[in-house]
This record gives C-alpha cells, sequence and structure tokens, in this order.
C-alpha cells in the first residue's frame, strides 16, 4: 500500500471544510482531481472516508478515525526539515557521557547546567564509571565522552582525544576526631602518618595513585594502606567511620559527611588533573557541541 502524501493532504482539507468544492479552492485545484484523489485513498484502505449527498458531505466512521492521524503524519512530515537541521547542529540526539566519581563534585554539574540550557532538545544518558572502565566503553563505542583521570594509556592515543578540564591540589580527609586536627590551618602529612591510608587501587586510576603514594615519598613516609575502594562516596564514608585517612581533590570537600574533616596538606603540592576524552573518529555533532562549549563553561 503506498499513500501518497498528497492524498492525506487532500482528505485533511475537505475534512476540514465538508465541501470539495472549497477543499478544491483551498488547495489551489479544480474539483475533478480532488474527487479522484480521495476516491484512490478509498480504494486504498479498502473502505468510504466520506458520505456524500447532493447537499452534503460528513466523514464516516472509518474518516473520522483517520483524521487526526493524517493531521499528526502531515505535522511530522513538515518539521522534518527542522529535525534534520537540529540534529546537524548538534542541538536535538544523543550524548552518552561517563564520570568518575570525583567529578561529579566539581566539573560535572557546572557543564551539564550549561549545556542543558543551551541545548535542552539532547538526551543526556549518564553513568558513573572509573576511568578503566571509561577506557574500554570509549574502544567499544559505548560512550561518546568521559570525564576521567589521565593519562590515556599509549596504545590509545592515536584513537582517542583528550582535553584536561581541571586540576586541583590533594586535600586531606581525616576522622574528626583525630587528635592531629586539634591543631588550626593546614596539617602536614606527619602530622596524620600513624594512620591508616584509604585509597583506590591503582589499576582504576593509576596517576591518582601515584600521586597519593608521590606525597608519602616527599614526606619521607611510608604509608600503612587500610582499605582501598574504588568509589569517592565510599573512601569518606571509610574516612567518617574512623577507619583511616584520604587524600582526596579538594573539590571532594563539598562531600560532607558527619565525622569528616577537610584540610589543606602543608608544605605539598601535588595536583590531580580531569580530562575529557573521546574518540577521534566520533562524527557525532552533539559531541562536537558539547565540546565547543566546555571551552566557554566557568568550573565553579
Amino acid at each position: 500500500m503506498n499513500i501518497e502524501l498528497r492524498q492525506l493532504r487532500h482528505f485533511v482539507a475537505v475534512a476540514e471544510e465538508m465541501h470539495f468544492g472549497r477543499a478544491a479552492q483551498r488547495l489551489h485545484m479544480t474539483q475533478p482531481p480532488l474527487s479522484q484523489s480521495i476516491q484512490a485513498l478509498e480504494a486504498l484502505l479498502g473502505t468510504p472516508l466520506f458520505a456524500r449527498t447532493s447537499r452534503s458531505v460528513t466523514l464516516t466512521p472509518a474518516g473520522a478515525a483517520l483524521l487526526p492521524h493524517a493531521r499528526q503524519l502531515l505535522q511530522d512530515v513538515q518539521a522534518l526539515p527542522d529535525l534534520a537541521r537540529r540534529a546537524a547542529a548538534g542541538e536535538s540526539g544523543r550524548l552518552a557521557l561517563a564520570f568518575v566519581s570525583t567529578a561529579d563534585y566539581s566539573v560535572l554539574p557546572p557543564f551539564l547546567r550549561q549545556f542543558r540550557a543551551a541545548y535542552p532538545q539532547v538526551q543526556i544518558e549518564l553513568r558513573e564509571a572509573t576511568s578503566d572502565l571509561q577506557l574500554e566503553d570509549l574502544a567499544q563505542g559505548a560512550i561518546d565522552v568521559g570525564l576521567l583521570i589521565p593519562p590515556l594509556p599509549d596504545r590509545m592515543k592515536d584513537e582517542l582525544a583528550y582535553m584536561p578540564v581541571l586540576s586541583e591540589p590533594l586535600v586531606l580527609a581525616a576522622p574528626a576526631a583525630a587528635p592531629a586536627l586539634h591543631a588550626e590551618g593546614a596539617l602536614p602529612l606527619e602530622a596524620v602518618a600513624d594512620m591508616p591510608l584509604i585509597i583506590f587501587p591503582r589499576r582504576i586510576a593509576p596517576a591518582f595513585h601515584d600521586a597519593i603514594l608521590g606525597c608519602y615519598r616527599e614526606a619521607d613516609l611510608v604509608p600503612r594502606i587500610g582499605q582501598e575502594a574504588i568509589q569517592m562516596q565510599t573512601i569518606v564514608g571509610l574516612v567518617s567511620a574512623g577507619m583511616g585517612i584520604a587524600l582526596v581533590p579538594q573539590s571532594v570537600s563539598n562531600l560532607k559527611r558527619p565525622g569528616v574533616e577537610y584540610r589543606p596538606l602543608a608544605g605539598n603540592n601535588a595536583l590531580i588533573e580531569t580530562g575529557l576524552a573521546w574518540r577521534r573518529d566520533n562524527p557525532s555533532p552533539v559531541l562536537h557541541a558539547f565540546l565547543e562549549l566546555l571551552g566557554k563553561t566557568p568550573v565553579c
């Protein structure tokens, strides 16, 4: 069955005018071709759409049932050029975005606010994932973009592009009852060196893990690793439970937990970088609109 759009336009015009002559004038055509078009449509559908008398034209039950669907189809067709334009400009479509848990307390919220305001018709699919899992998903095309902790593996540098978006210092997260916290202000790592360290496994974020251990090396200390956890919420929760201390990006101090106090580290300049990675061969207009917006979005 090949119903033509012009037949639907003819049907809707007659249904709205309830008069073949007026419908023909509205369509800028003569009445005989209009009548033939309606008859051909009725033949295709296998049922009359109009009940005709010498005095009136009315819709049959089949015609009344068809009318709203025909109107919707014609509206959808009219919307196609704008839909295609918006999709080509990255103004509609889908963006699959993964993020490390630390980004949830720093760059992710302002990025999402700005992008949602600029592109309200884009569907954003969010998933929290560690850096290693994001790299796997990027390689498989399961996500468009990832907010992760670098570096990228050498084997993937030709495949993936990378943009740094945030660099921030490490701070101390310690149980509020720790004796060392009786002192005010920044604390040297030596003040809490006897407490167990809660840390990410190295395979999850090698640069993050190494930066933390580097802080101990600079202070001529050897950490006593008490627990490993892959989620920042879990790490801070373990600190809250008095299980030890953690060195976390400064933005994580936005995560308030009872029994946890955040302090600057005295005499330490270690920085943790968060960046954006995506496949170089990803042609998505939505992705490129997102990347363009990032350069204009203040991190707060």
